[in-house]
């Protein structure tokens, strides 16, 4: 049977990452200007993806961003996730997807994503092993943590539209709740 059909698939969309340690789960997202980085500990049988939109600081999350847009934040969850799930920090191997320049003139964000992700995984001390970013185009990932396998799809026309678009909207934000001024004893 095709792996790909076989596979439980999971969506991460922009702000989420996911950590798994089932063979049969494939992680999946679409990626403009957007980073994936995909890590795992072949040994322990964890690994995950997050899908971040911008590099970040702790002093752009400081001035009040939103955590969940930023890869330093996604970066330190997804390693903390897996590192929950027994794997060991000197084991962890990434992969590195996406940091497209989708609109020509835009300031190219998605390099300064990708150049983030390669770096804090260098100060991190944990190796690379494959990327796939850059380019003028959107790609459609999927990741099989367990085994470390990637695939990835270029995408063209309206639908590199689409995932520029997505990227643009704001981050889903929960409503905040009305105030009233009736107590309840």
């Amino acid at each position: 049977m095709n792996d790909a059909i076989a596979a439980k698939r999971v969506h991460i969309i922009q702000g989420e990452y996911k950590v798994v340690n089932d063979p049969n789960v494939v992680l999946s997202t679409i990626l403009g200007s957007c980073v994936a980085a995909c890590l795992r500990d072949p040994v322990a049988g964890v690994g995950g993806m997050n899908h971040f939109l911008l590099p970040g600081s702790g002093g752009a999350m400081a001035s009040g961003g939103d955590a969940t847009r930023y890869g330093v934040h996604l970066m330190e969850l997804l390693i903390n996730g897996l590192l929950k799930q027994g794997a060991r920090r000197d084991r962890l191997e990434a992969k590195i997807f996406g940091g497209a320049k989708t609109i020509a003139s835009f300031s190219n964000v998605g390099e300064q994503n990708a150049a983030f992700a390669m770096q804090f995984l260098k100060d991190e001390g944990i190796p690379v092993v494959g990327s796939s970013t850059g380019g003028e185009h959107g790609r459609k990932l999927e990741y099989w943590p367990i085994s470390g396998r990637a695939r990835q799809y270029p995408l063209t026309g309206a639908e590199a539209q689409r995932t520029v678009a997505l990227e643009m909207r704001p981050a889903r934000v929960a409503p905040k709740p009305v105030e009233s001024s009736i107590e309840f004893f």
